[in-house]
């Protein structure tokens, strides 16, 4: 099932230094079909798509795509690197930038189901059985042998 992560959580996306947008995608697992929200103050923000040069540069000058409604959503639709970057004069310089790493759903599987349950198993409960007739053949043959005196 896919998810959806608004990009900095209740900070949303902002150059105020309230995020640290690396930390905050290091701490997912992004899968195809996961889809981004990113808030922010359209007046004083964007979201640009770039491309590895442009997010290591801060370069907003050649982007893959541009969002300015304020309330953007990104569907990530392949495995892979995805860069975004504030498009504002220093805000990418400040940190207002993401590196999204879209990784296989293999690596997201839960790990297998246990296999203890709340009833017991057949070998615990003849184990137990074989105990508890070892144990009631001491006790008689001690029984037995006390009354022999």
């Amino acid at each position: 099932m896919a998810a959806v992560y608004q990009v900095g959580d209740s900070a949303g996306w902002t150059s105020m230094g309230q995020v640290d947008y690396q930390e905050w995608a290091a701490s997912k697992n992004f899968h195809v079909g996961d889809t981004l929200v990113f808030n922010y103050n359209n007046q004083f923000h964007n979201v640009k798509q770039a491309t590895q040069q442009g997010f290591e540069a801060c370069n907003a000058t050649s982007p893959i795509a541009t969002y300015t409604n304020g309330y953007d959503t990104v569907t990530l639709e392949k495995l892979g690197h995805f860069y975004f970057i504030c498009g504002y004069p220093g805000h990418c310089q400040a940190g207002q930038k993401i590196d999204i790493l879209v990784s296989s759903p293999t690596s997201s599987l839960s790990p297998a189901p246990s296999t203890q349950t709340s009833e017991p198993s057949v070998a615990s409960s003849l184990y137990f059985r074989y105990n508890l007739s070892w144990i009631l053949g001491v006790l008689l043959a001690f029984c037995l042998s006390g009354f022999a005196y």
